[in-house]
């Protein structure tokens, strides 16, 4: 007899702002859906918003993918890394900076991890509404471990401009 096969939901952002940040993004969604042992579920809208962090740069093109997930949160981490690094990310750029692509693993499961390379959930969820808008489209009832259900998470009313393009 096998042995049981366990999923898990885990919730990836994505953001790119450079070569073509739709394409990118559309791109980046495909290529989740390939990772081994991972299933894409739901994706949300694309939304616009302004650059995140200071630095002078075109605006984002934001979007939030829900997976279900065989891999550990680091392995999936690993191939969140590859798929940005095969879309060209340079791991030397300044931070908050114009990216490619961006993938973040915002929650997975119900884990709280604080590790050096991984933060989960991902600190930004209530500081980033270019991340909670669409995370709470497509899962308004989903629990973040230490911040209780997205769609009572109150949106940031101090974050630049943020609008639903697709």
């Amino acid at each position: 007899m096998s042995p049981e096969v366990h999923w898990f939901p885990a919730y990836v952002g994505i953001g790119s702002n450079l070569q073509g940040p739709v394409r990118q993004v559309g791109d980046a969604l495909d290529l989740l859906d390939e990772i081994p042992e991972t299933r894409l579920v739901a994706t949300s809208s694309l939304y616009r918003s302004a650059a995140f962090g200071g630095v002078e740069q075109p605006e984002f093109v934001n979007a939030v993918a829900a997976l279900l997930t065989t891999l550990s949160p680091n392995e999936l981490l690993g191939q969140l890394q590859a798929i940005e690094n095969r879309q060209g990310r340079e791991r030397g750029e300044t931070r908050w900076g114009p990216r490619v692509l961006d993938l973040d693993l915002l929650v997975y499961s119900r884990e709280d991890i604080a590790e050096p390379h991984l933060a989960v959930p991902h600190p930004g969820i209530v500081e980033r509404n270019f991340v909670l808008l669409p995370l709470v489209e497509i899962a308004p009832d989903l629990v973040i471990p230490g911040l209780g259900r997205a769609a009572n998470i109150p949106v940031n009313s101090d974050e630049p401009r943020i609008s639903r393009i697709a």
